[in-house]
């Protein structure tokens, strides 16, 4: 196995801890948003001073089905969401993967500052922030089924080709955010997804 780059390089100093959403955001759907609204409530209950940090996973894997949108076009989706005022006191930064999950924490600390408080659905992400020195909050997933990141892939596979573009923020709509729908439509971001060439990507 080829080793994976570095990319982008750690900060020289860290964000100060904060309440860290991790996530690959590929693309960013309603599931996100459903983490995050739930990260901002927690903040402002309990500590209001505190940082969102939102933290982008895999971003130096090469371009596949199921990485098919960079760190940067992330960052962007993320910052067309939040465009309207619906998340203030935000940082995003990008991480690249290791492919060592028990480093994983002290190479991610890098990036997003610690140990602080972690949000997710994931239950393998939560155990290794926990073993960490974290506060874990694991947010159980709203209708998993439908926010899956590989059934929203293969419904924005499907649009692809598709040149009607109230068609394709229709069908998308049901997963997406509509400011994340027309950031992908105004950079040709869903085209790409019909010629990568993987078929299907299966369930599990």
């Amino acid at each position: 196995m080829n080793e994976l780059p570095k990319h982008p390089e750690p900060p020289e100093i860290p964000p100060a801890h904060g309440v860290v959403v991790l996530g690959r955001f590929q693309p960013f759907h309603k599931g996100h948003e459903l983490l995050i609204n739930s990260a901002v409530e927690w903040r402002e209950k309990n500590n209001p001073k505190l940082k969102i940090i939102l933290a982008i996973g895999s971003s130096n894997r090469p371009e596949t089905l199921r990485n098919p949108w960079t760190a940067e076009e992330r960052k962007e989706m993320i910052e067309a969401w939040a465009l309207d005022g619906k998340i203030e006191r935000y940082e995003i930064v990008a991480i690249p993967d290791i492919d060592d999950p028990p480093n994983w924490v002290s190479h991610a600390e890098m990036y997003h500052g610690g140990p602080g408080v972690l949000f997710t659905s994931d239950m393998e992400t939560a155990e290794l922030y926990r073993s960490g020195r974290w506060e874990v909050i694991a947010s159980p997933l709203e209708s998993r089924e439908l926010f899956e990141g590989w059934r929203v892939r293969e419904t924005a596979r499907m649009m692809s080709t598709i040149a009607e573009v109230e068609a394709v923020r229709e069908v998308l709509g049901a997963t997406v955010p509509m400011p994340v729908i027309d950031y992908l439509v105004g950079i040709d971001g869903l085209k790409r997804l019909a010629f990568l060439g993987e078929g299907g990507e299966p369930v599990g």
